[in-house]
């Protein structure tokens, strides 16, 4: 997860276009000839892409950009803390 990649992608891209993405790359993860490196780079988009549905989400329900990145960056922190 990298919060400037979400931004990013919050900024650049509608959440359409994200699920469109997302679909696609998770097609791609089930393909049988991909490398595990291969999958862990699109895993690390996957995360991205729904970290900036999920600010999308926040931002459309009244919070700040700013505020919406930083607790999603809070809640995947306390999660790896578990």
């Amino acid at each position: 997860m990298k919060i400037p990649v979400i931004r990013q992608l919050f900024q650049n891209t509608t959440p359409a276009q994200l699920e469109t993405t997302l679909e696609v790359l998770e097609a791609f993860c089930e393909f049988r000839g991909i490398s595990e490196h291969e999958v862990d780079v699109a895993g690390e988009m996957i995360t991205n892409i729904c970290g900036a549905l999920e600010v999308h989400q926040m931002v459309s329900e009244g919070a700040a950009e700013k505020d919406a990145l930083n607790a999603f960056g809070q809640k995947v922190m306390g999660s790896i803390d578990r």
